[in-house]
């Protein structure tokens, strides 16, 4: 009989978890209410950019209270459209801390990007910085909801009409999110969602354009179709990003579980704090009185000098606990080789130290409250202990 696993921090000490779980697991609708949908699509033999996809784009529009809803192959291939669709030239502001496919949207188009801080509280996009980064260059913004934390979206509409700029949201984490009581999906010239298998409502691959625009929408239409709506004679440079039959299925299903998923992640996020924030060295992403976060990620900041352990000593250990974790989003934007030559003045301090001790956590629907008791006490182990070395050595 094998011995346990041992963490190598604790090397008497057995793991947290006798076997490793997953990272994440999504929930999925069942698949004969997945099946029955896609039955008369399949049995018709048009299985892309039909019915189906018509379906879920006008309950989509339903549930986010807009005029228009475009279904897209995956949320990079909307934000490219979008920006290719409302004409953006020069120069787009957007975060650093960000997944890259925000920033490759943008120099897919062939435009400049210009980085902005975040906000040390929200992580989200700071405007602060936005107004301080916008010149006679600057085409659009491109904020991003973060980990489905609602981003100064007023703020940021203000400052876009005022300067007379196109203002896009990467909604990737967001469908179901909201600010002061609004749905996200209604801010700006266009939102754009992703449904690939790590969000909570999931298509299998899959994105979606909100916008209010009616020119807008039926360009984001063509786009798709390689720019062609049909008289086989393109309006604009497209691509192909039509959604499948079967994928706008998944997802029509899926709406009907999406609530009780926000809901157990927050329980999870709930829980989570309630467990941590005693801890010295971490900090936690703050959502504003009013607004909902869907959590598709729970994340926490580790500040090495408090709480005795660094961000990825912490993740080592954890994963010694069969506790997989990820840096999401480290590195951000700047330090990575696509974007790094584009960054060249300016301090974006507050990025660089939130990706440093970024680490989130595992959440998910399936995933018991048992756990997420145990990752909490895995974690609280190991910073009282790299806090009581840290102390050791400053007495002596």
């Amino acid at each position: 009989m094998s011995s346990p696993a041992l963490s190598p921090g604790l090397k008497t000490q057995p793991a947290a978890f006798p076997q490793r779980f997953r990272f994440i697991k999504p929930t999925l609708p069942p698949l004969e209410a997945v099946i029955a949908a896609y039955a008369e699509a399949y049995s018709s033999g048009i299985v892309t950019n039909a019915g189906l996809v018509e379906r879920f784009e006008h309950r989509a529009a339903e549930r986010l209270g807009v005029r228009h809803c475009v279904a897209v192959s995956s949320c990079t291939s909307g934000l490219m459209l979008v920006l290719r669709a409302l004409g953006v030239s020069g120069e787009v502001i957007l975060p650093s801390f960000t997944f890259f496919a925000t920033g490759e949207a943008v120099l897919w188009n062939g435009l400049r990007p210009v980085f902005a801080d975040c906000d040390p509280e929200t992580w989200n996009l700071d405007p602060a910085d936005v107004r301080r980064k916008i010149t006679n260059k600057t085409g659009a913004i491109v904020a991003v909801h973060m980990y489905g934390n609602p981003c100064a979206a007023s703020q940021l509409e203000s400052i876009a009409a005022q300067r007379g700029l196109k203002l896009i949201f990467d909604a990737a984490h967001a469908f179901g999110s909201e600010h002061k009581g609004r749905p996200v999906g209604q801010f700006g010239d266009a939102e754009v969602f992703s449904l690939s298998p790590t969000k909570l409502l999931i298509a299998g691959e899959g994105g979606l354009v909100s916008t209010n625009d009616g020119t807008l929408a039926g360009l984001l239409r063509a786009g798709r179709n390689y720019g062609d709506l049909g008289a086989y004679d393109p309006h604009l440079l497209g691509v192909n990003a039509r959604m499948s039959e079967f994928n706008a299925a998944l997802a029509l299903a899926g709406m009907d579980i999406l609530d009780a998923k926000i809901d157990r992640h927050n329980a999870i996020a709930s829980a989570y704090t309630e467990r941590l924030s005693s801890l010295p060295g971490l900090r936690f992403q703050k959502v504003a009185a009013g607004d909902l976060c869907t959590y598709k990620d729970f994340s926490v900041h580790v500040d090495a000098d408090r709480a005795g352990i660094s961000r990825d000593a912490l993740a080592v250990d954890l994963l010694a606990d069969n506790i997989e974790t990820k840096k999401y989003f480290y590195p951000p934007l700047h330090r990575q080789q696509l974007f790094r030559g584009f960054h060249t003045e300016g301090s974006l301090s507050c990025t660089d130290s939130v990706s440093n001790g970024i680490l989130s956590l595992p959440v998910y629907e399936s995933l018991s409250d048992e756990i997420v008791e145990g990752v909490a006490r895995a974690i609280r182990r190991h910073i009282s202990r790299g806090f009581d070395q840290a102390a050791e050595v400053t007495e002596s």
